[in-house]
């Protein structure tokens, strides 16, 4: 019996049991949980409804290129083809993102079309900030000759203002600004869905291309939604007169001056529409006011925040005399309700993240008007020029309270409230030891990238954008740089012509020289410049999430193409080389095929080569072979390795040959050893290459599964029956729950799981995973906040001092800043997994240490020691359960018994169910977890005993030193040969007469144990 037990008498919280993870798209009216990606899927979906509705007949378009925030829009878009094609929305992932904008711009054409099928096609462009940038030429030319009456565009701008998962900061506001696209900024997944519509209404009337702001903490997020309190329908004011020749695309339109006339008109056509239809929020009106503030986007939430941390809400602002005006369109600002907010004011206070946007169009309007009457207005400087809020990194609730708290102090002494904000503040963090321990992102094992990047002694290999720029953090692979995408290679050409260093080898990942990289190689060759070109053919976009790669791009196809570019010499290394044979024809004569092992001697002979040359690396993305193992849709070798410990001498040149995270320390009475965890091997066999002794290959077998405890299900359950409830939260505001641990290892499911029960009853509910590069092994943090009231969840992220609890799933990245600054001392309560997951150092660093005393000791001052309460999920999960799948949700329940997860048993186990992966075992992993917590007697008698070390050594009766060079003999003997022993035996002797001298016969011997112990492994 697989379910969560709850006592008869407790009273169980109503649970929505009809909820279905397809609402997120059906469902028409109520509550609905979405991320900001599936709002991105919905939002088509619901134009396309509308205009049903209105008795349109249009279709849909979608192009673009992905990018972090936007990296898993088109692996939404794919999931729901068939529901896309009902609604005749087509989407076509493009090579490039100017190609998209391209695209898109053609699908303005169609109303102009006699031969047309549909009344108007409405389309979606999206790009990440630097795609905008590129796409640049396409957007404005696509702006400027205009969307269509019944079509309409909407450029998706995913912004990632904290520098999360880019190569720098973006902020595309100013840029749009400059290209005349009116810009919309939301601040939470609703708003994303009613801008949107609001953005294509907009854009059919006016002819503009509008931008719609999707910055990370939007689009990675997910929160609940009440689609009845969605304004979808927007109306075309009747009462403006559009120029002559009108606003929108047509033809002929030939270049002229006249085009930047009907941009002026258009964007005064936006000012119009948004007069009518505005989605700007004056949300106090004080009609007394002699101050006001102006939010923008997500910086309105961060404001919101702030005031409930300082007390405040507002009501406090309207009695005070404070105005407070939320904006929606941030360009072009609607004049004449934004002038209504100034008048009468002497201070606006613009609160907006990155740079002054807003700020300025506010100055710029109100600069004329008569001074007496006219406001100061201060936002990212204050008087003198003095800062005020940064323009730089991210806003965050925190760091606007000081302002906003010394702001209303100097203008309404009475909300003075600046004593609250030192609670805020960011916390003073213990500095020891483990302050060098970090989880980096780091290569999958078996990844291509692994060897592909090495270069031989004495060369340098520059970095480009892709998974293997992480190269440019490993200390053995001399890689340096970055350059945009589709630059690599081109810096190179100008600095080879003043350095003494005769060549580079330059990275290019297949997605790059498929999207524009094909561009930097022709320059290369154009300038006659010595570099080898590593094209790294890996058979997907794996950054993003294993995308293949928007078009038909082979190894031949690759090979053929630079050679006629001009290259000098072509070669091809692979890990299956001879895949090749027979199909030598298809690739540029003179093509040589080699294995991998021979990397570093074709490299030798290609930096000798004057000119460009291209090395082809081809060996499939691991991530995507073992997605493709699992849907059985790639071969599976048969060969497992695995090493034997007690031939293992611990020396870590495996992983050297590998730079393999699957090999894994093994801890024994012999000291480190090595082990292969088999449940991340991706069979690369890279390990095998130092001819170690302590390998085993295994043809043909499985792994087994370990055993687990034999237990009986129904005694689990009437433990846990008996297990005392945690005490029910009293909800005061919003409660904060931080995740942390590895990606790839469940974190963020756990997150899901806690905010879909809470939505499941009736909670509101967000969640922000923040990643980067941790699909590769970093760090992931998913800040889970829901409350009962749901103006009380504001920003999505836990802010400074402000987790309810924290459930540290990996001790590296609980332990990290990131996290610790989450915690208030004394408040905060810390669940912590006491496994011991070794980062990506121990791959070069056979002693690397975890310090984990040391970073519970970080965790024990931060939060206090009686607020830390310790677990090892991993040996818990492995000893119940046969394998460590279930140790994140079994931690989940250690902290559930513990009250940390204000849920009920009902709605976890829905949220269970709901996520539909391994529902059984997971049931069984959360009730462990809580029996863990709440009666460890109790699992101890279900578990038994299980042995804990892979090397079983008899370490003879007692703790006598004879006893135990006894044992190293017999088993030295066993490992060679009775005069090896020997040798062993007599040094150890010779050690204890020369220390027995010393100590005497009755005192204790100190370095005589050590020697036997040491010397015999």
């Amino acid at each position: 019996m697989n379910t969560l037990t709850v006592a008869a008498a407790t009273p169980v919280t109503a649970v929505n049991r009809d909820y279905r993870l397809a609402d997120n798209l059906e469902a028409v009216r109520g509550q609905v949980f979405l991320t900001g990606t599936q709002a991105l899927v919905r939002l088509p979906l619901m134009q396309a409804a509308l205009d049903r509705a209105a008795g349109l007949n249009t279709g849909g378009f979608i192009s673009g290129y992905r990018g972090s925030p936007l990296g898993a829009y088109d692996q939404q878009l794919w999931k729901v083809k068939p529901v896309l094609d009902a609604n005749r929305i087509r989407f076509l992932p493009a090579v490039n993102e100017e190609l998209g904008a391209t695209a898109v711009l053609g699908s303005q054409q169609v109303e102009r079309d006699e031969d047309r099928t549909v009344d108007g096609v409405f389309a979606i462009w999206y790009g990440k900030g630097p795609g905008v940038d590129r796409a640049g030429d396409a957007l404005r030319h696509g702006n400027a000759y205009g969307a269509s009456p019944h079509g309409g565009v909407l450029a998706v701008i995913g912004d990632d203002h904290g520098c999360v998962s880019s190569s720098m900061p973006h902020q595309s506001d100013f840029t749009l600004q400059a290209w005349s696209l009116p810009v919309l900024n939301p601040a939470s997944v609703a708003e994303m869905i009613e801008f949107g519509l609001y953005g294509w209404a907009l854009s059919r009337f006016s002819g503009c291309w509008v931008g719609l702001k999707a910055i990370s903490e939007m689009v990675e997020s997910g929160s609940t939604v009440d689609l009845d309190a969605i304004r979808a329908r927007f109306e075309a004011p009747v009462d403006y007169t559009p120029p002559e020749g009108g606003l929108h695309y047509r033809w002929p339109d030939l270049p002229s001056l006249v085009i930047e006339q009907r941009l002026a008109a258009k964007l005064d056509a936006a000012r119009h529409f948004a007069r009518h239809n505005s989605i700007d929020r004056l949300l106090c009106p004080a009609t007394s006011a002699d101050v006001g503030i102006v939010t923008c986007g997500k910086a309105h939430l961060d404001l919101l925040e702030a005031l409930r941390r300082l007390g405040l809400g507002m009501d406090d602002l309207e009695a005070n005399g404070i105005r407070l005006y939320k904006v929606g369109q941030s360009f072009p600002l609607e004049p004449g309700r934004m002038r209504a907010f100034a008048a009468d004011l002497k201070e606006i206070l613009v609160v907006e993240e990155k740079g002054p946007f807003v700020e300025q169009q506010i100055k710029n309007l109100l600069y004329n008007d008569d001074p007496a009457r006219r406001p100061q207005v201060f936002g990212k400087t204050a008087q003198c020029g003095a800062p005020l809020l940064s323009a730089l990194g991210e806003l965050r609730p925190s760091r606007v309270m000081p302002v906003l708290a010394d702001w209303l102090a100097r203008h309404r002494p009475v909300l003075d409230r600046r004593e609250h904000v030192e609670d805020f503040t960011a916390p003073t963090l213990l500095s020891n030891v483990a302050d060098g321990v970090r989880r980096v992102p780091y290569f999958c094992s078996g990844c291509p990238h692994n060897t592909s990047t090495r270069v031989p002694e004495g060369s340098h290999a520059q970095a480009g954008i892709g998974c293997h720029f992480m190269a440019s953090w490993m200390p053995d692979r001399e890689t340096t740089g970055l350059i945009q995408m589709g630059g690599e290679g081109v810096d190179w050409v100008a600095h080879s012509g003043f350095t003494r260093t005769p060549h580079v080898f330059q990275n290019l990942g297949d997605g790059t020289y498929f999207h524009s990289g094909f561009l930097a190689i022709r320059q290369a060759i154009a300038a006659r410049t010595n570099v080898t070109y590593k094209i790294l053919y890996n058979d997907a976009v794996a950054m993003t999430g294993g995308q293949p790669v928007d078009g038909t791009v082979t190894v031949d196809a690759i090979a053929r193409q630079v050679e006629a570019e001009g290259a000098r010499r072509v070669v091809v290394v692979s890990d299956e080389p001879e895949k090749f044979k027979g199909h030598e024809g298809q690739f540029p004569r003179g093509t040589s095929f080699h294995h991998r092992s021979e990397l570093d001697t074709v490299q030798r002979e290609l930096r000798e080569v004057k000119g460009v040359s291209v090395l082809i690396y081809d060996q499939t993305c691991a991530a995507e072979k073992r997605r493709r193992r699992k849907k059985k849709a790639y071969p599976d070798p048969e060969r497992r390795l695995f090493i034997n410990a007690a031939v293992c001498e611990g020396c870590g040149d495996c992983g050297k040959q590998s730079n393999c995270l699957s090999i894994v320390p093994l801890d024994t009475p012999l000291g480190r050893k090595r082990m292969i965890d088999q449940s991340s091997c991706n069979k690369d066999y890279s390990c095998v290459e130092g001819f170690c002794p302590s390998f085993v290959s295994v043809i043909g077998g499985k792994v087994r599964k370990a055993v687990g405890a034999s237990f009986d299900e129904d005694r689990l359950q009437a433990r846990v029956a008996a297990l005392a409830l945690p005490a029910k939260h009293e909800w005061t505001g919003p409660y904060d729950l931080l995740v942390t641990g590895v990606g790839g290892t469940g974190v963020v499911t756990v997150g899901a799981l806690v905010t879909m029960a809470a939505h499941l009853e009736g909670k509101s509910a967000s969640v922000l995973d923040f990643m980067g590069f941790a699909q590769k092994g970093g760090q992931v943090l998913s800040f889970v906040r829901m409350a009962t009231d749901p103006g009380a969840l504001n920003q999505v992220r836990i802010d400074t001092q402000q987790a309810d609890a924290v459930i540290a799933c990996d001790l590296v990245v609980g332990a990290s800043n990131d996290a610790l600054q989450t915690i208030k001392h004394g408040r905060t309560r810390v669940v912590a997994n006491l496994h011991e997951i070794q980062t990506a150092k121990f791959v070069l660093d056979p002693e690397a240490d975890l310090h984990v005393e040391a970073l519970l000791e970080k965790i024990r001052y931060a939060a206090g020691a009686a607020q830390l309460s310790t677990c090892d999920a991993q040996a818990l999960s492995v000893r119940m359960l046969g394998d460590t799948i279930g140790a994140n949700i079994l931690l989940l329940g250690f902290a559930w018994q513990q009250g940390l997860v204000p849920v009920s048993l009902e709605a976890l186990a829905r949220a269970i169910e709901l996520n539909g992966v391994a529902v059984a075992t997971n049931l069984t992993a959360f009730s462990l977890g809580r029996l863990a917590a709440g009666d460890p007697q109790g699992l101890a008698a279900l578990a038994g005993t299980m042995p804990d070390s892979a090397v079983q050594l008899d370490e003879g009766q007692g703790e006598s030193l004879a006893a135990l060079v006894d044992a190293r003999v017999a088993m030295l003997t066993a490992y060679q040969s009775a005069a090896y022993a020997t040798q062993y035996r007599a040094l150890v002797d010779e050690v204890e007469r020369a220390e027995r001298k010393l100590v005497g016969e009755l005192g204790v011997l100190r370095l005589s144990p050590v020697v036997a112990r040491v010397h015999a492994r």
